[in-house]
């Protein structure tokens, strides 16, 4: 996907579009997660941070139920559609995820007018960046605005993971549009998932010397495909042979006992959700302690855990990890929900280029797909832009 940098571009692209200016646009940030994978939906702890990759949306409300949307990044006309007889599991593509924020927010009782909305964004999509809710959480604020609804971002985050659940069909937590929501420039969100406390934790990669690339293997991966279903299933069920509300309530000293009652596959599945929350909590101590480079090797255990006991990773991400880190990143890891997507490096600037030309060349002599590299900073949440 590519961006139009300049908001009048967008809103003249909406008036040729639907003969109308719209009421505003809006933006909302993709997001990089630092650490804390699948903890989310576990009522645990997560570091993710928004980025300075957007999705924009040109909006206007309607007088009726219709909706009528366009992206810029494809050939596909016009999406039309009607709220009245929107309802889960109903919309193509990326129309579910405005469709899907609208129903969410009419379930919650608030009247959603329809409206003709114009998308550009420039978030990978199946990068492990959270396209989805980069867009979920432009429409969102939007609509927010306009229907009056004044929702605080902690039912907005709420609202958003509803359409996610139920409209889309994808189990995921409330990681992503919490750090979209409620992300600021320079800072990481220590969010707390069982309720929703926010902590904003300084990250300053640039100020330490260091860059934080991103990896897009460019293996495509979708939250509602099976295999984030089934991991999330075998963390309730760790939870409940555990006798506990959630593997949050687990600590890294009861995991002896675990090994005594859970099933081999299960137990690396809890172990790894147990583990990655205390990394997160380390990884805020450390931040706030000694700085950026030193969490280094909280990355690595990360990574390991995720490919080993919760095995989402794939080669491509593997060869990501072991050859930035073989060629000066302090640190790496994959990120996002896994089964393909993106690694993140932790790299001394001055290494910068050599980490990149050694990943591409490893991947040529694999025969994978030449990835897209490119570095992150942590930017604002969701926000009105005109």
């Amino acid at each position: 996907m590519t961006t139009t940098t300049d908001t009048g571009v967008l809103a003249a692209r909406f008036q040729e579009t639907f003969g109308t200016a719209p009421d505003g646009v809006w933006q909302a940030p993709g997001r990089v997660n630092l650490i804390g994978e699948h903890t989310d939906y576990n009522e645990g702890f997560v570091l993710p941070f928004a980025i300075d990759k957007t999705a924009k949306v040109a909006l206007r409300v309607r007088d009726d139920s219709k909706v009528r949307m366009l992206s810029t990044f494809g050939g596909h006309g016009v999406v039309e559609a009607d709220l009245e007889d929107s309802e889960p599991g109903s919309g193509e593509g990326w129309s579910r995820y405005p469709l899907g924020v609208a129903w969410a927010l009419k379930e919650r009782g608030i009247e959603v007018p329809g409206f003709d909305l114009l998308l550009d964004s420039d978030v990978p999509s199946g990068a492990g960046l959270s396209s989805s809710h980069a867009i979920e959480c432009a429409v969102i604020s939007a609509l927010n605005e306009l229907t009056g609804a004044g929702l605080a971002a902690e039912d907005l985050v709420l609202a958003t993971q509803r359409a996610e659940n139920v409209f889309v069909g994808a189990p995921t937590g409330i990681m992503d549009q919490s750090a979209s929501l409620r992300g600021a420039k320079g800072h990481a969100v220590f969010l707390d998932c069982r309720d929703q406390h926010v902590e904003l934790v300084p990250f300053d990669a640039e100020a330490s010397g260091l860059v934080l690339l991103v990896i897009d293997t460019k293996v495509s991966h979708s939250h509602a495909d099976g295999g984030y279903a089934s991991r999330r299933a075998s963390c309730e069920l760790g939870a409940e042979i555990l006798g506990v509300k959630a593997l949050r309530d687990v600590g890294v000293d009861r995991l002896e006992e675990a090994s005594g009652l859970l099933d081999e596959t299960t137990l690396r599945r809890v172990r790894h959700v147990v583990t990655e929350n205390d990394r997160v909590l380390q990884t805020v101590e450390t931040l706030a302690a000694q700085g950026p480079a030193a969490i280094g090797s909280l990355l690595d255990a990360s990574h390991v855990s995720m490919r080993d006991d919760f095995e989402i990773s794939c080669p491509e991400l593997d060869l990501a990890v072991d050859t930035s880190r073989a060629n000066g990143a302090i640190g790496a890891r994959m990120t996002g929900g896994g089964f393909g997507g993106s690694a993140i490096a932790l790299t001394p600037a001055g290494q910068e280029q050599q980490v990149r030309d050694a990943v591409v060349r490893s991947f040529a002599e694999a025969g994978f797909t030449a990835p897209d590299i490119f570095t992150v900073t942590p930017a604002a949440g969701a926000l009105r832009l005109a």
